[in-house]
């Protein structure tokens, strides 16, 4: 139930028991939110975020417990639907405001002087007279420029109205604002604006978020809900994530500690629960046992993989060279006067506001789109690695992994298929699951598997990250710059970028411009209403230079690693055969007839068991060096100079 609130200022979740059929999402579970706190609700898919946010919104009764909230807190809460109908966007955000609403029409009908005039006190607390223009600076904020404002909602598509939700609830300015992934229908831009806006905002927020640059940015607490529990921690995500792990390094202590001192007790027990003299003090050792309460692991769902293969040979640079080109739709270009090169170890960010030619510029990259004048050259032999969305929807439903990733690489063994799904977490019972019954997060890996089966030389990925929780977006970042080969990303996650890239062409008014700068430039320039504050200090030179150095070594790197892992994989190839040799032998010589029979045998399976566990051994000493040579060659580079 949700109750009104006996502690002023506080959202309070009091013993709060749910579940769902027999699944127990929340035990007897107690977090408070001070007023004013901006806190990010974090914890594995299907732990129970949304349903928490239902449960405080009063949607749904919990089992016992209860969530109380201040009496004069109004509470706002993204909704799931986008807005329709033939009001215009504006008219919309406008009237999401009901008590502004009615006030008006009450001005307009109401004939007692003392009720007029207490209305228009509470307009003008409202500021009413100001209330058009701040849903249109919301709006502009989120994407809309003032002609899109005028048009009406069904004009759009549904991730632009699910815009105007956004900027309906933020118009409200609710006491409780409740953001259930604020950013998924965003592009960066919008995403900048949106967590500058949150960091002012004068209520109380909580927001569910993979966005791990919005959690960094916009919170200052961290409300986890693990194994049915909630836990508050300070600080934004990153301190979070660092207490985290030091609380669950320390209960992996504590447990070790725990399991010597019951091995040890055990010990006892057993050595004297049958000896007269010793028998009181072995019953009251297994009563200490019965007493000790074992401490959990606390592991927190399954470890999230991607591993991009890569590629061999790589290509002579240039991958792309666009001369005089235009692209677009029917014969309207969207993007003209295209000059652009694309070299192997490239990693480019695409910015610029949704519309303006991103996903053009993607597809035209990919071949899925010609040119309408100019001309692009592509290197010989070019295999092209691209991700999109809308990929979803072209998966066979009835299909599972395995049999999408066979018709892509019909010559592929059934173990060579898994190994490669493997990559992108598919264990077996997974591979084999309809592609219909799988998440969204796992469609998205599906689909990084099937564009990276061929061992593409460039990866073109557009908006990567939906559907991704958190640890996956980690895991695609380690992925990327594992890759040794060209990266072209369009995101709305600004960590993404910011970790994976170090170039940025801005797509913008019909072109595509290289942007001299790095990502907190372009959030300055955002912020600023598109006037560049200059940057010429020396420390802007300085990070500069480092980038442009940083991105020399980075190739250098990969290119000293890329032999390296040729040869791990040589060698890894070839222990699996020994293995299979040693196995196959060890198989006659458990067979009792072969003792029985001519001893000649029996010395051959010898002398070949005695050979293929040298070969492995010496393959193993080898893989070990070789790995610790590209180990070696990795920390080099994770642990140089930084700028502070």
């Amino acid at each position: 139930m949700r109750v009104q609130c006996q502690k002023p200022n506080m959202l309070q979740i009091n013993n709060l028991s749910y579940r769902i059929g027999s699944r127990l999402l929340l035990s007897d579970t107690t977090a408070a939110v001070a007023r004013g706190h901006r806190v990010g609700l974090v914890g594995i898919n299907g732990s129970g975020k949304t349903t928490l946010l239902r449960l405080i919104v009063g949607q749904l009764e919990p089992d016992s417990g209860s969530v109380s909230v201040p009496e004069r807190w109004r509470i706002g809460v993204t909704q799931q639907e986008a807005p329709e109908g033939a009001q215009t966007v504006l008219n919309c955000v406008l009237a999401a405001d009901k008590e502004l609403q009615s006030l008006q029409r009450e001005v307009d009908h109401s004939t007692d002087p003392e009720r007029i005039v207490r209305v228009h006190e509470r307009l003008a607390e409202k500021q009413a007279s100001s209330a058009p223009a701040r849903a249109a600076r919301i709006l502009a904020g989120l994407g809309f420029q003032e002609n899109a404002q005028q048009r009406q909602l069904d004009e759009f598509s549904g991730g632009w109205r699910m815009r105007v939700m956004l900027a309906s609830l933020l118009f409200t300015e609710p006491e409780l604002l409740l953001l259930d992934e604020p950013t998924n229908h965003l592009d960066l831009e919008a995403g900048i604006w949106l967590e500058d806006y949150l960091r002012k905002y004068n209520g109380t927020v909580l927001i569910v978020s993979h966005d791990r640059s919005l959690l960094n940015r916009v919170v200052d607490e961290i409300l986890h809900l693990d194994d049915e529990k909630l836990t508050l921690y300070r600080g934004n995500y990153d301190k979070f994530e660092s207490t985290r792990r030091a609380h669950l390094e320390q209960n992996k202590r504590m447990r070790e500690k725990q399991d010597a001192q019951r091995a040890h007790i055990q010990k006892f027990v057993d050595k004297f629960r049958y000896k007269a003299t010793k028998a009181r003090q072995a019953q009251s050792r297994l009563k200490m046992l019965a007493r000790m309460e074992p401490i959990p692991e606390q592991a927190s769902g399954r470890s999230v993989t991607f591993d991009f293969p890569n590629l061999d040979p790589p290509l002579a640079p240039p991958l792309y060279s666009i001369s005089e080109g235009s692209a677009g739709y029917n014969g309207c270009a969207v993007l003209e006067k295209l000059n652009l090169r694309i070299d192997d170890d490239d990693r480019i960010a695409l910015i610029g506001a949704n519309g303006n030619g991103k996903s053009t510029l993607l597809r035209l990259l990919a071949g899925r789109l010609e040119l309408l004048t100019g001309r692009l050259v592509t290197a010989p032999k070019l295999r092209v690695g691209y991700f999109a969305q809308h990929q979803s929807e072209e998966l066979d439903s009835t299909a599972t992994p395995l049999v999408e990733l066979s018709r892509k690489r019909e010559a592929d063994s059934e173990e060579t298929l898994r190994a490669h799904l493997g990559r992108f977490g598919f264990d077996k019972q997974r591979a084999d699951t309809l592609v219909g019954n799988l998440s969204g997060g796992e469609k998205a890996r599906l689909l990084f598997a099937l564009m990276t089966c061929d061992k593409p030389h460039i990866l073109l990925l557009d908006e990567p990250t939906n559907h991704l929780d958190l640890d996956s977006r980690q895991a695609l970042i380690q992925a990327i710059n594992g890759f040794s080969g060209a990266v072209v990303i369009v995101s709305h996650d600004p960590l993404v970028l910011d970790l994976t890239t170090d170039r940025f062409w801005q797509v913008a008014n019909e072109s595509v411009s290289i942007f001299d700068g790095d990502l907190e430039d372009y959030r300055i320039q955002l912020l600023e209403s598109g006037k560049v504050r200059p940057r010429n200090t020396e420390r802007s030179k300085s990070r500069k230079n480092n980038k442009q150095e940083g991105r020399r070594q980075g190739a250098a790197q990969r290119r000293q690693e890329a032999p390296l892992r040729k040869q791990i994989a040589r060698i890894e190839k070839n222990m699996k055969k020994l293995e299979e040799q040693k196995d196959e032998i060890e198989a006659e010589l458990a067979k009792p007839e072969l003792y029985e029979g001519d001893p000649k045998l029996l010395i051959e399976l010898q002398k070949d068991i005695g050979w293929v566990s040298q070969k492995l051994l010496e393959s193993e000493e080898a893989w070990l060096s070789i790995q610790q040579q590209l180990e070696s060659a990795i920390l080099a580079t994770t642990t140089g100079d930084e700028e502070p």
